[in-house]
């Protein structure tokens, strides 16, 4: 005879069925980055260490999930309460990775502009550097980091509008070229720098992080809860599982004390 409530052990499964989809999830995302870094001829050095750190919780998580999902289905204790000490321990870390995100998440501006600003200028950078500008300039259809100065005397083409973009993302300018050492009037270039609009998309990527860490740690609290209902179940069968529950909430009013002992006619 069964040990374990059946609606909570096929809710765990449920629980354990997801939380293993989320760990194939995560191995998947580097190896099909790895294929498409591939295909495209791409180096792959400088990436291994997040695709190792990526394979590793991926693999861990799946792990963790069968554990649940077999102590559950077997009534195992020994698996589930290794599932619960690998629970206590995942929320922990996820709330105190989550909670130092939070915090940094306001100094993220500061931290990359200081590192932008280091580039600067961009005609007198690294080549790498300019390949990265020049090809974020074309995408993003900007020009400079923070200004169109930032190229000081040698604004690239990439910066230059094309016909069909609208007047409000262009605008005209004189520099004087350092090639042909005069003045080169009306020259139409990207209004809006990059920067702004690569801090956007920063930012969102850190609230997405933020709130997927949070979401986890939350996921692992609530298999914390019900791990330790069904060992709860298993190392005491005839026992109920007891609940706290404020005074406020199991103290019945007095209307409906009477209500509730009102004989039926």
């Amino acid at each position: 005879m069964s040990q374990i409530n059946t609606c909570l052990r096929r809710t765990f499964t449920v629980f354990n069925i997801f939380f293993a989809i989320f760990g194939a999830i995560i191995v998947l995302l580097p190896l099909l980055s790895q294929i498409l870094t591939s295909i495209n001829g791409r180096d792959l050095e400088g990436h291994t260490n997040g695709y190792i750190l990526l394979y590793i919780v991926g693999g861990v998580t799946l792990i963790i999930a069968f554990l649940g999902a077999y102590g559950a289905h077997k009534e195992n204790k020994a698996c589930l309460i290794i599932f619960l000490v690998c629970m206590v321990i995942g929320s922990l870390m996820m709330l105190g990775v989550g909670v130092v995100a939070a915090f940094a998440r306001p100094q993220l501006t500061g931290i990359l502009t200081d590192q932008f600003r280091s580039m600067l200028p961009l005609d007198k950078s690294t080549e790498e550097v300019k390949n990265v500008a020049e090809t974020l300039q074309t995408h993003l259809h900007c020009c400079g980091m923070f200004s169109y100065k930032d190229w000081e005397n040698n604004i690239p083409a990439s910066c230059e509008c094309s016909e069909e973009e609208e007047e409000g993302e262009c605008q005209s300018i004189s520099y004087i070229s350092i090639f042909h050492r005069m003045t080169e009037p009306n020259k139409t270039i990207y209004s809006k720098p990059c920067f702004p609009i690569i801090m956007n998309f920063v930012l969102v990527i850190a609230d997405i992080m933020i709130g997927i860490i949070f979401t986890m740690a939350a996921l692992a609290l609530l298999g914390m809860i019900l791990s330790s209902i069904m060992i709860h179940h298993l190392r005491y069968p005839n026992k109920p599982t007891v609940l706290m529950v404020p005074s406020i909430f199991t103290t019945a009013s007095p209307k409906y004390q009477e209500l509730q002992n009102a004989p039926y006619y």
